[in-house]
């Protein structure tokens, strides 16, 4: 992550309305109900509605994002729903969670240079507990286009195969490429192409 993209989502994340909504994501929801209770690892968690619906579910929860004004926005979305939350500032080129060490892990519109995403998805893998899951929800190269939020260009957006890819090693539960109704916040509103996957370690 560069000094300017630092600075542009510094600025996204600067306003005092929760620009991706408090409500956590669909996906996420459906997949953690279906889960007991652990510890959860959340990386790129911006301003924390997935973490704080995760921590009032009783999951021990990690959250971890680049931006300060995300983890101020998280904590105090934590602090008002009466939870807490671990949330860490650190560049995901750079961080590294513990091995062995999470019953799930959330990925959710996380779009970074491909080359970038292969060393932090590789590390994720490694985090994972035996049995653990990783629920992941990205925008689709078919995405591109539409207004309903995510980046601009193809390259930060992804295919079914480069999911699987990327995930190569995990038992593969659900792995879809599908059209969705997005109603989270401003930034994403309105019909988009999403690829959905779950994996199993």
């Amino acid at each position: 992550m560069s000094k300017i993209e630092k600075q542009n989502w510094e600025e996204r994340f600067s306003s005092e309305e929760y620009v991706y909504g408090t409500d956590p994501n669909v996906f996420l929801k459906e997949q953690l109900d279906k889960l007991s209770a652990g510890r959860l690892l959340l990386l790129g968690e911006g301003e924390g509605r997935n973490a704080v619906y995760a921590a009032k579910m009783n999951w021990q929860v990690d959250a971890v994002d680049f931006s300060e004004q995300a983890r101020l926005k998280a904590l105090n979305l934590a602090a008002m729903e009466k939870v807490k939350i671990n949330y860490t500032i650190s560049n995901l080129n750079d961080y590294q969670p513990e091995s062995n060490y999470y019953d799930a892990i959330g990925i959710i519109y996380f779009h970074l240079d491909k080359l970038e995403l292969k060393k932090i998805f590789a590390a994720a893998k490694d985090a994972l507990k035996k049995g653990g899951i990783i629920i992941c929800e990205v925008f689709s190269k078919n995405q591109l286009g539409r207004t309903s939020g995510g980046p601009k260009v193809p390259e930060l957006l992804y295919s079914l195969d480069e999911i699987k890819n990327m995930f190569k090693g995990l038992e593969t539960i659900t792995l879809e490429e599908c059209s969705v109704e997005l109603d989270e916040g401003v930034l994403h509103r309105g019909e988009a192409m999403v690829i959905r996957y779950v994996g199993k370690k």
